[in-house]
């Protein structure tokens, strides 16, 4: 692939062979990776104040300091999932930064991983998705002090998350209990609206309403950790609302039941999701969690039940 001259407009995705968190290993393939590693068990015991580690796939680790503080870390980055590179920066900071959120913290201050096609992007473009990155940051409040690159064949770009939360306040997939009620904080179909624009049949209010959600913080959930009444917080990334889900019901040892029909959607999704627009990664996450997941029925309702492992004693819609 021969360097971009200036005039030539770039288009990130082209350099990468997925995008977004749709580059996730598939959840089955991970499972098994993981399966017999020394950190997947027993570390409880050997670090008791280690709070939260890999178990249940929960969104960062926890590691308790004192009564009053646990330090919240994460790490997250992903290839182009479109192709303004400020807004691919954007994306990928606030993606890695919701992993804080998502267990109740407060993030502190961000590290940088960056990985890029030296020589095949231009600086300018590889800064404006850092300065992308550093928007994110500074509209939570935070520095990136600091971080790590290399020449990659592909755009990486992502944060590590350093943050800080309550000991005793932390959420974790482990925490649902029977009757809880699914709230979501933002519509889905991010990944939908992503394999149209590959095809460029996303039409500008669409595309605005992607970067609308893929750059809301969501900072709400350092101030629902201190809400009574809610014990499971995830962040729903590349592993979409049912592979997320069960993480949840795996973890707290409950089923859960969807209405399709209750689903915040972003503006059209369902006629791009009839028209063949999916992603692969919807398709290996089908594939991992088939087993567990029921299709809806014809019944009136047309609610989907998921993971029907232990039918919890209230059902939400």
């Amino acid at each position: 692939m021969s360097t971009p001259t200036p005039n030539d407009p770039i288009r990130l995705t082209q350099f990468s062979h997925g995008g977004g968190c749709g580059c996730k290993i598939a959840p089955a393939v991970l499972r098994d990776i993981l399966a017999d590693t020394p950190f997947a068990s027993n570390l409880a015991a050997a670090y008791p104040d280690l709070l939260v580690g890999i178990e249940h796939g929960d969104d960062a680790a926890v590691y308790r300091l004192n009564d009053e503080q646990a330090i919240v870390a994460t790490t997250d980055f992903f290839m182009p999932i479109v192709d303004d590179p400020f807004e691919f920066g954007r994306i990928a900071a606030t993606n890695a930064l919701s992993d804080v959120y998502a267990m109740g913290g407060r993030p502190l201050f961000a590290l940088a991983i960056v990985g890029m096609p030296i020589g095949k992007l231009p600086n300018d473009v590889i800064r404006q998705i850092l300065a992308g990155g550093e928007s994110v940051c500074k509209a939570a409040g935070i520095p990136i002090a600091g971080g790590h690159s290399i020449d990659a064949p592909e755009p990486i770009y992502g944060l590590v998350g350093i943050g800080v939360v309550d000991p005793r306040k932390v959420k974790q997939n482990g925490g649902g209990q029977a009757g809880d009620c699914l709230i979501l904080g933002k519509p889905l179909g991010v990944g939908i609206y992503s394999a149209a624009l590959k095809k460029g049949l996303l039409s500008p209010d669409q595309y605005a309403s992607m970067i609308a959600a893929t750059t809301q913080l969501n900072t709400a959930g350092a101030d629902l950790a201190d809400t009574a009444g809610v014990h499971a917080m995830t962040d729903i990334t590349g592993f979409g609302l049912l592979g997320h889900l069960l993480e949840i019901t795996r973890a707290s040892k409950l089923s859960a039941q969807v209405g399709l029909g209750r689903l915040p959607l972003l503006p059209g999704v369902d006629e791009l999701a009839r028209g063949g627009h999916i992603t692969g990664a919807s398709q290996r996450n089908w594939a991992s969690y088939a087993a567990k997941c029921s299709s809806p029925t014809a019944s009136p309702t047309g609610n989907a039940p998921c993971s029907p492992t232990r039918r919890p004693a209230a059902d939400c819609w």
